[in-house]
């Protein structure tokens, strides 16, 4: 908590309350996956309006967007992209205080990079015959442009905002540079049905699903590796190249993180990171309702590097006020104990979600099957299957065993 107006010097590498709180939400988002709130909807039949209108709404927001738009889901990866940033600040200004070497923190950052990239596909590999090698996942894409986001670590934030804005207009000319698909190009060979309703038209088709220039690089860059079969487009429309505009979501997260270390009052800081979220936001929605760029998160849009950025920006101003400032952070102990083992709890939500949920089949399904209705038995097996992944991440923090990469 602080007590001054301003930041002490040694603030200026001390771990924050917020950013932990922070990324236990985002992790707690993406391991409750396993509850299937998507699919509640399906069940709603007889149930009053209003219960229908709040499962619906819960359904969205637990669930990712066709194309365009965004939902609370839809949050987590680029909040874990900008929190990547974020603890950059603190870390770069830790490690050269203790004196390490630009030498030593390349090499950290290399090495990190290279595990990040690894791990993703490796954990994308399970249950496959051989390697698949992908790179659109978080990890990886992270671990793309990790390298890249260490380059900039010494730049104050104006010169931070002139990066991440060339990066932006760079990635969205070169998108606008390639050519239109013709008239008889066959969308349904690339997953697109002809009747999509996020199909866009005119200036804006440049930014379709899988017929894209991200799409093009992947159909050359993905078959260069061993594949069971030969890569013609990704289903969700994902793509290798959007680890360009997530370095500019890391970016601003190290704005924000840089912001948390300078020595200025709270309500200086909230004119920084509220005016800066309101007007990024301001340019995507005008970016995409002029049709010039629209908000799409699966290619990672530059507008949408801003709308999500505007997002994560008052996500954390508002954390910040309310625990580093206000000192209110027992509330935010649930949330804590998941965010200080981010990267177990992203491993366990990959590797040990499915062997405990048939462990819990296996034994106690009987008794399942006599409480809930088959409509809700998966949610309250993802329920307890949730409660343990819990337990054992409060375990390794009493245990204080941190898993770092």
């Amino acid at each position: 908590m602080e007590t001054a107006s301003t930041s002490t010097p040694s603030s200026s590498f001390a771990r924050r309350e917020s950013i932990d709180i922070y990324r236990g939400m985002v992790m707690f988002l993406m391991l409750a996956e396993v509850l299937h709130l998507s699919d509640l909807r399906k069940h709603t039949e007889g149930f009053a309006p209003w219960i229908q209108s709040l499962v619906e709404w819960i359904s969205f927001h637990t669930s990712h967007v066709e194309w365009a738009g965004c939902s609370l889901h839809d949050m987590i990866q680029p909040s874990f992209s900008f929190l990547v940033g974020t603890s950059l600040a603190f870390s770069y200004t830790k490690r050269l205080a203790s004196g390490q070497s630009q030498r030593s923190m390349w090499l950290h950052a290399i090495s990190r990079s290279l595990i990040l990239i690894f791990l993703g596909i490796f954990l994308r590999s399970l249950g496959r015959p051989q390697t698949n090698f992908t790179f659109d996942d978080t990890l990886t894409q992270i671990g793309l442009g990790y390298c890249f986001l260490f380059l900039c670590a010494p730049l104050a934030p104006r010169w931070l905002f002139a990066v991440c804005g060339g990066i932006l207009i760079g990635y969205w000319a070169a998108f606008v540079a390639y050519p239109l698909p013709g008239p008889d190009f066959a969308y349904e060979q690339v997953g697109v049905p002809a009747a999509w309703p996020e199909h866009y038209t005119g200036f804006t088709s440049h930014w379709n699903k899988n017929s894209n220039l991200a799409w093009a690089f992947d159909t050359w860059w993905m078959n260069l590796f061993p594949r069971e079969t030969p890569f013609p487009f990704s289903e969700g429309g994902y793509c290798t190249l959007s680890f360009i505009p997530t370095l500019g979501t890391m970016i601003l997260g190290l704005i924000a993180g840089k912001w948390l270390q300078a020595e200025a009052t709270f309500a200086t800081r909230t004119l920084w990171m509220v005016g800066t979220a309101v007007a990024i936001m301001a340019a995507a929605w005008l970016l995409d309702r002029q049709g010039i760029c629209p908000i799409v998160k699966r290619i990672w849009t530059p507008s949408w590097t801003l709308w999500s950025g505007g997002i994560c920006f008052l996500w954390l101003w508002a954390l910040h006020g309310v625990c580093d400032i206000a000192g209110f952070i027992g509330w935010g102990t649930f949330w804590k104990i998941i965010g200080a083992n981010s990267i177990v709890a992203y491993v366990m939500s990959w590797t040990l979600e499915a062997p405990i949920a048939a462990a819990i089949e296996r034994h106690f399904g009987w008794l399942i099957d006599r409480v809930v209705s088959d409509a809700f038995r998966p949610f309250w097996i993802g329920a307890i299957v949730l409660c343990l992944f819990w337990l054992i991440l409060r375990w390794l923090n009493r245990q204080r065993i941190y898993v770092r990469i």
